[in-house]
């Protein structure tokens, strides 16, 4: 049998379990699956619970990012800036470029203000679930840091005398990160990344390259195992320079775009409101519209899933409101900024049709192509590099979730499943990954959301605390 033949056997066995799984795992009432209900409605509560605190406390977060309260003295691992790094690096990337481009394909343009509403939402759903994170963290002696959902579901439902169910929350959450882990935070990536570079190869040799996929995952399988075996200092020093300055580079040039076509701004936002309550030709009406982009926004923004919050966890800081308010501006950044940039340059530039089928990634690449000379080469290379950074930025979540359940044992076999999931996802279909991506990212939600809505009350009580001591001068400012 055939090198070929091997990947494509490898291709249909992994779409047959995905089906498999999605029949079992995306239950759905009126096309809108339970666990995206879930999220929303986890959200929202969150919000008005806590007073929409996702505006009121913007500013703070900024000072906080800025290290205007960095103390560092203070146990954890890595800055307020890094750990904001860190998430974004895992959610930054191909669901901003990717993945808006395959929820106008699908949902239409009315999509991106679900988008939208989803990353506002989400802003608070973060402020919890990374509060939380840094309250249980379990600081080791020789100063390393685990945290995260398993840690606040664990021990913060057992402090309710909820402890039994606390402990089965914990572990499904465990689990679940350990396996999406190897898919959205993973496969998703190599995959579209891929197949951006694959398309910059034809079109600049004319020769058809899809067939040597498989040399871009291997040498992207051996990059990501050379950072990953440095831990979480090094996933964040990494994140702290590649994230803000590739991050930079793509808004700059959808900025400059979106500059150019000022005049059709107000047009295309108005076909963005009048789609999302009034679609056409889209299957399943305002519901499948509403159902696309709130998928495409939750699994952009990762808000509610918990994923985030080991990340945060390792922040250095005695204060898990400050952590917490650090977590809202990724939403923020990620979908309500970047998500909706990407939009507007898609839709400005002529270059998504409503009908016209074109992988994620290549939609958005004609569009700023279009615009921008040699802006293909360019976006080729941010893919790359977002692609590369949410691949080792996961595997910390993946590798933390692994540890709780399991501790040290078995952790070499779960590192090179991941770098094998890195190569595997270059040469699979776009359609099995992004279901598996969706399932696994989508199911964390559920025992995060759980432990972030019985829990909230403790982190309400936080935050009065936290508000009352910066009024009498007791948060100090260091810079």
């Amino acid at each position: 049998m055939t090198f070929a033949a091997v990947l494509s056997q490898l291709d249909s066995l992994f779409a047959y379990g995905v089906s498999l799984l999605e029949r079992t795992l995306f239950l759905s009432i009126g096309g809108l699956p339970l666990v995206v209900l879930w999220l929303l409605f986890g959200a929202v509560f969150l919000t008005l619970r806590f007073g929409f605190i996702n505006l009121r406390a913007f500013g703070h977060a900024i000072a906080i990012t800025r290290g205007d309260y960095d103390d560092p003295d203070e146990p954890g691992e890595v800055s307020h800036f890094q750990s904001l790094a860190t998430a974004l690096s895992a959610t930054v990337g191909l669901g901003n470029i990717a993945g808006v481009a395959i929820a106008l394909q699908l949902g239409g343009p009315g999509a991106v203000l679900w988008m939208t509403v989803a990353g506002l939402l989400g802003m608070t759903s973060k402020f919890v679930e990374c509060t939380l994170a840094q309250t249980y963290r379990v600081v080791q002696p020789d100063g390393t840091v685990s945290g995260g959902p398993m840690y606040y579901l664990s021990q913060g439902l057992a402090e309710r005398g909820l402890k039994p169910l606390g402990q089965l929350l914990a572990t499904a959450f465990a689990g679940l990160c350990a396996l999406a882990a190897l898919g959205g935070g993973n496969m998703f990536q190599a995959n579209q990344s891929g197949l951006a570079l694959v398309a910059l190869g034809e079109q600049l040799s004319g020769l058809p390259l899809a067939g040597y996929r498989w040399v871009y995952g291997g040498l992207l399988a051996g990059l990501v195992g050379l950072v990953i075996l440095g831990g979480i200092r090094r996933i964040a020093q990494v994140a702290a320079r590649v994230v803000p300055t590739m991050a930079g580079v793509y808004v700059f040039a959808a900025l400059w775009i979106v500059a150019l076509h000022m005049g059709d701004i107000p047009a295309a936002v108005q076909t963005i409101w009048h789609a999302a309550w009034h679609p056409h030709a889209i299957e399943g009406g305002v519901v499948g519209v509403l159902v696309q982009g709130l998928r495409r926004g939750i699994f952009s923004s990762e808000a509610g899933i918990g994923s985030a919050a080991i990340a945060h966890a390792a922040a250095k800081t005695k204060e898990p409101i400050q952590a917490g308010t650090v977590a809202m501006l990724e939403p923020f950044i990620d979908t309500v900024v970047i998500c909706n940039l990407t939009a507007l340059v898609c839709l400005v530039s002529g270059a998504y049709q409503p009908g016209i089928a074109t992988s994620g990634v290549a939609l958005t690449a004609t569009a700023f192509g279009s615009e921008i000379p040699a802006m293909e080469i360019v976006l080729a290379l941010i893919v790359c590099l977002f692609s590369f950074s949410t691949i080792v930025s996961w595997f910390y979540y993946g590798e933390t979730s692994w540890r709780y359940l399991f501790g040290n044992q078995g952790l070499f076999a779960y590192k090179a499943l991941y770098i094998g999931c890195t190569f595997l996802g270059t040469v699979t279909r776009l359609g099995a990954v992004l279901t598996f991506s969706d399932m696994m990212m989508f199911a964390m939600g559920l025992p995060s959301m759980a432990g972030a809505l019985l829990l909230s009350g403790q982190v309400a009580q936080q935050l009065k605390i936290y508000r009352q001591r910066r009024r009498t001068g007791q948060v100090p400012i260091y810079h």
